[in-house]
């Protein structure tokens, strides 16, 4: 099951709830497992995490770059799923027309994808019929949404969500937080 799929429940909660912080983990750490062997993933969203009994799964590897791939395989990144964007690979993508996955953009993407699945809301507004030139331009000229998932993950979302790159934590980190939570 999707992450988004698994967090329905919440996103209809009369009050906002937490997600339970074994799922976030679970989909963090197989994040860091792929950002550990050098990858960056460049397409973080909730349904890339199929999350099982025993192991959650991040798939759909088809814009990952860290590693060796053949000429014949390899084509200039044009962006993800403009939903999870981080607003640096946005402004690269309206710039110059690509943009350079970085593990910095996924643990963004991570941030939004955990969001997105708990309150059921983009963490920027844009009209759903937006272009997506300006939905790009919206996530590099406004902030995100208040981060309204409570306790320890809102806190972690909202780093995981800063502009700043620099600023935000490694998916490594990401996973301390969330023992934490625990």
């Amino acid at each position: 099951m999707s992450l988004y799929n698994l967090w329905e429940p919440h996103r209809h909660a009369k009050e906002p709830v937490t997600p339970h912080p074994d799922e976030a983990l679970s989909c963090a750490a197989a994040l860091a497992k792929l950002h550990h062997h050098g990858w960056a993933h460049g397409d973080v969203q909730p349904n890339h995490f199929v999350i099982g009994p025993t192991e959650t799964f991040l798939i759909d590897l088809a814009l990952a770059h860290g590693g060796e791939v053949p000429e014949s395989y390899d084509f200039r990144y044009r962006g993800c799923l403009v939903h999870y964007e981080a607003p640096e690979i946005s402004q690269s993508i309206l710039e110059s027309g690509t943009a350079v996955p970085t593990k910095e953009a996924d643990v963004y993407a991570l941030g939004a994808s955990l969001f997105i699945s708990a309150t059921g809301w983009r963490h920027v507004s844009y009209p759903d019929d937006a272009s997506r030139k300006d939905q790009r331009q919206a996530i590099v000229d406004k902030p995100h949404r208040p981060v309204n998932v409570p306790g320890r993950q809102g806190k972690l979302i909202e780093q995981m969500m800063s502009r700043n790159p620099a600023d935000r934590p490694s998916s490594a980190e990401v996973c301390q937080e969330l023992r934490k939570a625990r």
